[in-house]
């Protein structure tokens, strides 16, 4: 029984994801401002309980669930994953091959600022994704034209286009080539902007 409750609050909460998101309740708890500096830092420190100053995906994923209390970021599980990688080694200093792995405190910003991209990409991603199995096929883009063409400006060719961003050739477009595609056409989701 536990395993089907899990199940639908997992997607009862997709579902909230694609419909509508608090935008200004999930920025304002995310510190990416210059003057928000110490809040940031104070947040790295309640993600990193055993205070050895770096975080592990696993201590992340926590502090989302825990520290934060974000409920959307938390089961967006791809965004989250895609900002942790993104940020990791972004301090430019030689890591030792065990820290490489990890996110250290003057790479925490850059995290948050690429989780809240991610999760923009995750929102509309799963907006398109009618049958929920975290891929879109042709069919599901072609519908989702009019919405994608208000993001990222026109599509003239869908075929074509659907064809570039499936970059393994699958025949269904997965959440890492949809980011690859939508940062290369600077998607903007709508919502971020209206609520501002």
């Amino acid at each position: 029984l536990n395993f089907i409750q899990h199940y639908f609050k997992q997607s009862n909460l997709r579902i909230r994801n694609a419909m509508s998101v608090n935008w200004e309740e999930i920025y304002e708890k995310i510190p990416v401002a210059k003057d928000e500096r110490e809040k940031r830092f104070a947040l790295f420190d309640s993600f990193d309980p055993n205070g050895n100053g770096i975080l592990s995906l696993a201590e992340v994923d926590k502090g989302m669930r825990d520290v934060l209390v974000i409920d959307e970021i938390f089961d967006a599980k791809p965004a989250m994953m895609r900002a942790f990688q993104c940020a990791k080694n972004r301090s430019g200093k030689d890591k030792e091959d065990l820290k490489s792995d990890y996110i250290e405190r003057l790479e925490f910003k850059f995290f948050l600022t690429a989780l809240k991209q991610y999760f923009e990409y995750f929102v509309a991603f799963e907006r398109i994704d009618n049958d929920d199995d975290r891929r879109v096929s042709f069919e599901e883009f072609e519908k989702a034209l009019p919405i994608l063409t208000t993001w990222v400006g026109e599509i003239e060719d869908a075929q074509a286009e659907f064809d570039a961003i499936d970059l393994n050739d699958g025949g269904l477009v997965l959440f890492d080539e949809f980011c690859k595609w939508a940062i290369a056409k600077s998607l903007d989701l709508e919502d971020p902007d209206d609520e501002e």
